[in-house]
């Protein structure tokens, strides 16, 4: 969950330095569900992993693709040319919002223990305290709308996901492979409607486009399912809540960036959030008796 929160933390400003230097949101996309996609189906070759063959998975695996990759994707491309990272990782932690209210509605969360609701609300509360989203003007627009849009597609993608695709005996990485081939194949058949790119590509593009189809997604994806599959869909969308501690802490690291008290504090209370969400109350193991076990003598035999 760290690795992934670290990768997916800097998504906001990869897709910003594409959008911002002439790609459209659904140039942004298909490349790059095509860029991870070549990463995973690398790394099933490697690991002799094979693709799902029956027909079946590939139905479920398209629609799986539809709203976990194609539709979040373009959404957050959207959302972003008019909404700043800030309002956009606030609603990027719905997600775990949305998969709670999903579990409970179709049967999947019915013994949701008070700690573990009480975490999933806290984590939300921290991230509102790192963002400030009250103190932004643009909650109600048309991009932010996108961004709620794409976090409930992306809860939706993980019950869907949790309950058809993960526990089969494909391996998670030929999994992952599959689904992100899928949503390339289903973000290009609207290629036509995108029209040609409308200014020559930078260096700053490629790059950034690159990174985020490589490592955001590619790398990203295959972590995804196998939290799903060990951790089940809400416990894994809470990661969303870890991102804006990432994105953050990196701010303040690498460009020297401010951080206040509320942003501290909002910081602290995402991590108790998270901690309550994954904690499991254990059984006591039974203490084995002390000394040798006594042998159990069997009956003798009745004489004749």
């Amino acid at each position: 969950m760290g690795v992934l929160a670290l990768l997916w933390g800097s998504t906001f400003l990869w897709i910003k330095l594409a959008l911002n230097h002439g790609l459209s949101p659904l140039h942004i996309t298909v490349i790059r569900c095509a860029l991870g996609a070549g990463v995973l189906l690398a790394l099933s070759y490697a690991a002799r992993k094979r693709l799902p063959r029956d027909r079946t998975t590939w139905l479920q695996l398209v629609v799986a693709a539809f709203f976990c990759n194609a539709l979040p994707f373009f959404l957050f491309s959207v959302g972003q040319r008019t909404v700043d990272s800030g309002v956009a990782g606030a609603l990027n932690a719905t997600t775990p919002l949305w998969s709670l209210m999903i579990g409970v509605a179709i049967g999947t969360e019915r013994g949701l223990r008070p700690v573990r609701a009480a975490g999933l609300l806290l984590g939300f509360a921290g991230t509102l305290l790192i963002f400030a989203p009250w103190q932004r003007t643009v909650l109600l627009s048309w991009g932010a709308l996108a961004l709620l849009g794409a976090a409930a597609s992306y809860a939706v993608a993980f019950a869907y996901m949790g309950r058809t695709l993960t526990g089969k005996s494909t391996a998670p990485l030929a999994l992952s492979a599959a689904q992100l081939v899928t949503a390339t194949g289903l973000s290009a058949l609207a290629l036509p409607a995108g029209g040609p790119l409308l200014v020559p590509l930078t260096v700053t593009a490629v790059v950034a486009v690159a990174v985020l189809g490589i490592f955001c997604t590619g790398f990203t994806f295959y972590l995804n399912y196998r939290l799903i599959a060990d951790e089940g869909p809400t416990n894994a969308a809470t990661v969303g809540y870890l991102l804006p501690v990432v994105s953050v802490a990196l701010g303040a690291l690498v460009l020297g960036e401010k951080v206040g008290l509320r942003v501290v504090a909002g910081m602290v209370v995402v991590l108790v959030g998270v901690g309550m969400t994954q904690w499991r109350k254990r059984t006591p193991t039974p203490l084995a008796p002390e000394g040798p076990t006594p042998a159990v003598l069997a009956p003798r035999p009745t004489e004749p």
